[in-house]
């Protein structure tokens, strides 16, 4: 029994101690990154998610059309609000949100989802808070890792590879 008992904790101190080795997330081969910014409403509105990297593939690859993308890599990337906030002229409310989106050649889908402490290949549709038509374009440059960008005017970019999404926020 005694011998039961320690290799019980000694299991559990193995476990426990592999669990905060895979915490940092910053090893990762999609480091994390968080962009944030003050609204002239008020509104401060953050993207906290991980960077997938291109390492040659193509954007077809990376991001299927028509189908339901995670945005991001691990976790689910999650777009904050301290206030309601409208997304390209649809009102958002104030709280957390995980961002999917279904890429195409002429259209994006961005999608708010209410789940947003998950892993980021989890999605549920019956959980949708928004979801908005954007117009994909040609980035000004190529960019390696996925990035988020936020100006002072409320203009969120996604622009990775040779694309660029852009989204209003006010």
């Amino acid at each position: 029994m005694r011998e039961l008992i320690i290799l019980t904790l000694i299991m559990g101190f193995i476990t426990s101690f592999n669990a905060s080795a895979q915490q940092d997330k910053s090893k990762r081969p999609s480091p994390p990154s968080k962009v944030s910014q003050t609204l002239k409403s008020g509104a401060v509105i953050s993207i906290d998610y991980s960077q997938p990297s291109v390492k040659g593939r193509s954007m077809a690859t990376l991001t299927p059309a028509g189908k339901v993308w995670r945005t991001g890599a691990n976790e689910a990337t999650v777009f904050e609000t301290s206030q309601d906030v409208k997304i390209e002229g649809k009102t958002l409310p104030a709280g957390k949100y995980s961002v999917y989106s279904i890429p195409g050649e002429k259209e994006w889908t961005l999608i708010f989802n209410k789940t947003w402490n998950q892993w980021g290949t989890i999605y549920k549709a019956d959980q949708d808070a928004l979801r908005v038509n954007v117009k994909p374009g040609k980035a000004d440059k190529f960019t390696e890792k996925m990035t988020f960008n936020i100006d002072k005017k409320g203009k969120v970019s996604l622009a990775w590879a040779d694309t660029q999404v852009d989204f209003k926020v006010e």
